[in-house]
């Protein structure tokens, strides 16, 4: 088994699995035998993007040991959010921009973590000193992801470098930067259609924080009050799921991506922690976080402190 997978996060959004597919090609293009594949299927926006560039989505895997020993990640690190046998395999490379967490490795590995809003971004750098070109399509989609995990540069996550990053990119990918993010983040919008365990698990994360286990699931939308038209069908099934997967709390961040505001929506306890960490008071189970847009660095981080 010589080949080696490339792939992201469980439940992967346009990052883990536009990362996985430009690493990928980097790694190959410098004589590596490697596959880009993903721990779930893309979701519209990033399917959109993916259509728009002519790719395929890759493949979905749960396990990798049925056929490679060997993997490289992208865009996480923890052991949770990975690949359910992550721990009985060799773990080469990891290319991120989280936090370090619950991970370790019996061998020595290659590990580039920077603090910028998206791990496309670092790989530009990557593909910059290799002197290998950028692609047209693997350029469009590493656009769509930066434009994805930075809310079109909203997020207080974005820097600089993603900005510089993404309109290099858009000029390799020749698109307008503004109408086509518009258009890529409004495709992930249309909730609708969807079920509330399907929204439930399009981009959630789990974390241990103290000695409890809290699951973070966010959802973008341009009508907040729409999502929480369904506000007992979602508390009911994130019920469900904190007594079947052993969640001590649920937390749902729906995210408005044009006012760059979010609703909270919680389910278990310690309700006590959600509050004190955004200094709010949960009513009917729910909290108002004006200008919070990004899990990794204004929700996870009150939070673990509150815990």
């Amino acid at each position: 088994m010589s080949k080696i997978f490339v792939f992201g996060h469980q439940n992967p959004d346009t990052d883990a699995i536009g990362a996985a597919i430009s690493f990928a090609h980097l790694q190959k293009e410098l004589g590596k035998d490697v596959e880009a594949v993903a721990l779930g299927a893309p979701s519209e926006e990033t399917q959109f993007a993916l259509t728009t560039f002519g790719l395929v989505a890759p493949r979905v895997i749960t396990s990798v040991k049925p056929e490679a020993d060997s993997v490289m990640l992208v865009d996480h690190n923890e052991f949770q959010q990975s690949a359910a046998d992550i721990a009985e395999v060799t773990i080469l490379s990891v290319v991120d921009h989280h936090r370090i967490a619950n991970f370790e490795t019996a061998n020595p590995l290659y590990y580039r973590a920077e603090p910028v809003g998206c791990t496309s971004t670092i790989i530009l750098k990557l593909y910059k000193e290799a002197g290998i070109e950028v692609p047209k399509a693997i350029a469009g989609i590493m656009l769509s992801a930066i434009i994805s995990d930075t809310l079109l540069f909203k997020s207080p996550t974005c820097t600089e470098e993603d900005v510089a990053a993404a309109k290099e990119l858009a000029t390799i990918a020749a698109v307008d930067l503004q109408s086509y993010g518009l258009d890529m983040l409004k495709a992930g919008t249309n909730l609708s259609t969807k079920s509330v365990a399907t929204l439930l698990d399009l981009d959630a994360k789990s974390f241990p924080m103290g000695d409890k286990n809290v699951r973070i699931a966010q959802v973008n939308t341009v009508d907040i009050a729409e999502v929480l038209e369904r506000q007992a069908e979602f508390e009911a099934t994130m019920a469900s799921e904190n007594a079947k997967n052993g969640y001590d709390l649920f937390l749902l961040v729906i995210t408005n991506i044009l006012d760059s505001d979010s609703e909270l929506l919680v389910v278990g306890e310690p309700k006590a922690n959600v509050e004190a960490a955004f200094q709010v008071t949960l009513t009917d189970n729910r909290a108002f976080l004006p200008g919070v847009v990004s899990r990794k660095k204004q929700v996870v981080p009150p939070l673990t402190e509150s815990f």
